[in-house]
């Protein structure tokens, strides 16, 4: 195999030290643009959870028995405002609800039950509760947790684009000298 001449490896370390600068510029781009995401959905959510002004039960109300809602207990008083407090009270506080309300049969069984018995009271009240309840459920799950969590990650994908940004500017300069 021919080596290169000095005049090929400097074109070859100028190729490399251009393509490590558009890998700077590609990077520090995704990162700005992830850090923007995380930013706008982190307050977002915060602030939609926060306006709506729901809060868990005080520690020892009735509404938060610890034998009933063990994994609740930290957050007893506390306003909904995150991703984790989101999906603790949609699957912890609304779910336990919801389960009690027909046997844990969910929305659409009992509102199939209902159509076959529509002067059944009792069936289209909890038609009406599974219905409520488990929209607001999904709203927090989706709305809260969900987006919140996309959030996270964009904020995470914020720092690991920078910090590529760094290597490839190291790169680029480690191809500046040998050229």
């Amino acid at each position: 195999m021919k080596k290169a001449t000095k005049n090929q490896e400097k074109v070859i370390n100028s190729v490399f030290m251009y393509l490590s600068v558009v890998g700077v510029v590609v990077m520090l781009s995704i990162g700005a643009l992830a850090f923007w995401a995380h930013s706008f959905t982190t307050s977002m959510v915060r602030t939609e959870l926060a306006a709506q002004k729901v809060y868990f039960p005080n520690k020892g109300s009735p509404e938060l028995d610890s034998a009933t809602y063990p994994g609740l207990q930290k957050y007893a008083g506390q306003l909904v405002d995150t991703p984790e407090e989101a999906k603790a009270y949609a699957n912890g506080y609304i779910g336990e609800h919801l389960r009690q309300i027909a046997d844990g049969k969910v929305y659409a069984e009992v509102s199939s039950e209902s159509m076959k018995d529509p002067n059944n009271k009792e069936l289209q009240a909890q038609k009406q509760s599974l219905f409520q309840g488990e929209t607001l459920r999904g709203i927090l799950l989706t709305s809260g947790y969900g987006f919140g969590t996309v959030g996270k990650i964009a904020g995470i994908v914020a720092y690991v684009a920078v910090a590529m940004s760094v290597a490839l500017g190291l790169l680029a300069m480690f191809f500046k000298k040998r050229s």
